[in-house]
């Protein structure tokens, strides 16, 4: 791994995502799709997103400086995406596995018509972890060079230094999710 680290970039296909399956490619779905691409970053080539902030789903002011010192899977979700519903099990399980290597997750509900939705959403998939009501989309630019403000289902993690670290544009699998994480905390 540490050969793959060294070349500061690993790029891995593992599954599909919203719509076609051509990254880049908004089609008439409203969103860009994605291959289940994995960039992942070497800890010299890392930065800080800019700030991540808002409301909850439920009015509640976070930021993902809230979570300092910790690793941070940032889930980008919309309740009418049909891999945002797809990927979510898989999502939560791995939230509850990397729970006790103090691993945070952090999501963006992008682009529902209304809290109500994402509530609704959040209670199916018995969601543990808080989301930011972003109906705009606005939140995303926080990730500009990672993430278009489209990037629908999206996963980041930030390093415990609060640095984006690892990215997968499309849907993303719990064994995949796990062991990126494992990986970011390895260094």
């Amino acid at each position: 791994m540490a050969l793959l680290v060294a070349t500061g970039l690993v790029v891995a296909t593992v599954g599909t995502a919203c719509g076609s399956s051509e990254v880049g490619s908004s089609g008439d779905t409203g969103y860009v799709s994605g291959k289940g691409v994995i960039t992942r970053l070497a800890e010299t080539d890392r930065v800080e997103p800019g700030r991540v902030a808002g409301t909850t789903i439920d009015g509640e002011p976070i930021s993902l400086a809230d979570y300092a010192g910790k690793t941070v899977v940032v889930n980008v979700w919309g309740s009418w995406c049909p891999p945002c519903r797809a990927e979510t099990p898989d999502l939560v399980a791995a939230a509850r596995e990397l729970r006790a290597d103090d691993v945070a997750f952090l999501g963006i509900n992008s682009r529902d018509l209304n809290q109500a939705a994402a509530r609704a959403f959040v209670r199916r998939f018995e969601v543990p972890y808080p989301s930011i009501y972003d109906q705009q989309g606005e939140t995303l630019l926080a990730f500009s060079g990672t993430l278009t403000p489209n990037s629908i289902p999206s996963t980041v993690v930030v390093d415990d230094e609060g640095r984006v670290a690892a990215s997968v544009l499309g849907q993303v699998s719990k064994s995949t999710l796990v062991g990126l994480v494992e990986d970011v905390q390895a260094g």
